[in-house]
């Protein structure tokens, strides 16, 4: 059988590898401590449940218009119009989860040779995407100046040119939980409009933060016709499973991703969707009590590290953190969960060889048991 060069250009997701593995010996009797996954530990708030319910009851089982229901998509312009960004309904497609937003973006964007601009430590999808789409990479390192964007303007500028296609910011950052300062955005702005750059802001954890607020990059000057805002609701409303997200975009963009979309997955869930409206007009007190719950585990793990003398950049978003482990991250990765029976994701997976990304989507319980069995193993 023969597979495609495009297929065969990406591997398979680092993340979920880790999980498969920590499954397999799950299933032999381990007791794993999964660092790993990028998912909340907290149920779906009820009231976004019972909706769902209350959907499939009054039959809203059947196909929608593609691009969404009207009632979510004015609840997503007003959503983003809090964040000060001005989007007409006609200028949103609802996607079956945020990664189908970015994987239509960049379909619809990159053309083969395309060059796109990653900031690394950069999600493991985004690489893939652009491959698949037949794009080259340009990479911008951040390791250097603790994951922060501010301090690599410059790197950025030397990565940027006229025959840049795209630049993908995605802040707070999945895997290093930075948020993006004012000025580093400004930055990002400056250069896209210097060199015609559109520029996609993935803001899927915009609203999980510890004390550092983030502005969405379509507000800067020049950035509304050039930024594609990409959000859902999987982080922010635990319902990682229900694959809900969507694309904010000018409406050029807009009828083209859609597309894709209609001849893909033809819409996004009906019930779902109605859910979604719920999600987004009356959740915020369970956002805040989940949020409160990831500081107290982000303290507690930061703590911890210090005192090891791990080092290990805080973290201001997000529920991750990127810890230095060994030269070799990948097999230090695997040492954890073979000795340990921890389950991370080896740095080099995001573009950060050295470093291990920690999830502390989990009780802060087992988090302390994981710090313990790694000094155990002499793995910290």
């Amino acid at each position: 059988m023969d597979f495609s060069d495009r297929i065969q250009r990406v591997e398979p997701s680092a993340t979920l590898a880790i999980s498969n593995l920590a499954a397999e010996l799950e299933a032999d009797g381990a007791d794993v401590v999964d660092l790993s996954v990028g998912e909340p530990d907290f149920p779906t708030p009820e009231n976004i449940v019972e909706a769902g319910k209350d959907a499939i009851d009054a039959g809203h089982t059947g196909y929608t218009s593609s691009n969404g229901i009207p009632e979510l998509k004015a609840a997503i312009a007003t959503k983003l119009a809090g964040n000060g960004l001005s989007y007409d309904a006609s200028e949103i497609i609802v996607t079956p989860g945020a990664k189908q937003a970015l994987y239509e973006t960049i379909q619809t964007l990159v053309d083969d040779g395309d060059e796109v601009v990653l900031l690394d430590p950069a999600w493991v999808s985004y690489e893939a995407m652009v491959k698949l789409a037949g794009g080259s990479l340009n990479r911008v390192d951040l390791a250097p100046h603790d994951f922060q964007l501010e301090p690599a303007l410059d790197d950025l500028e030397a990565a940027i040119s006229d025959e840049t296609q795209l630049l993908v910011v995605n802040s707070p950052n999945n895997p290093t939980g930075a948020v993006y300062s004012d000025d580093a955005l400004a930055g990002v702005a400056d250069l896209a409009v210097e060199h015609d750059v559109t520029v996609i802001s993935d803001e899927i954890y915009e609203q999980i933060t510890y004390g550092e607020e983030p502005t969405s990059l379509g507000t800067f000057d020049g950035m509304a016709e050039r930024t594609v805002t990409i959000n859902g609701f999987s982080k922010a409303y635990s319902m990682t499973g229900w694959r809900l997200g969507y694309i904010a975009a000018p409406e050029e963009l807009i009828s083209q991703a859609g597309k894709l979309h209609s001849h893909s997955v033809s819409c996004a869930t009906n019930f779902v969707q109605h859910a979604g409206v719920e999600a987004l007009e009356n959740t915020e007190e369970e956002i805040e009590e989940m949020v409160e719950a990831f500081a107290e585990r982000r303290e507690y793990l930061t703590d911890r590290l210090d005192e090891l003398g791990v080092r290990a950049p805080d973290p201001d978003g997000a529920f991750y953190l990127m810890m230095e482990v060994a030269e070799d991250d990948q097999q230090w990765c695997e040492d954890a969960l073979q000795e340990a029976h921890v389950a991370t994701v080896p740095g080099s997976a995001f573009g950060a060889p050295g470093y291990a990304r920690i999830s502390y989507a989990n009780s802060l319980e087992r988090i302390g048991e994981a710090v313990d069995r790694l000094v155990d193993a002499e793995l910290l």
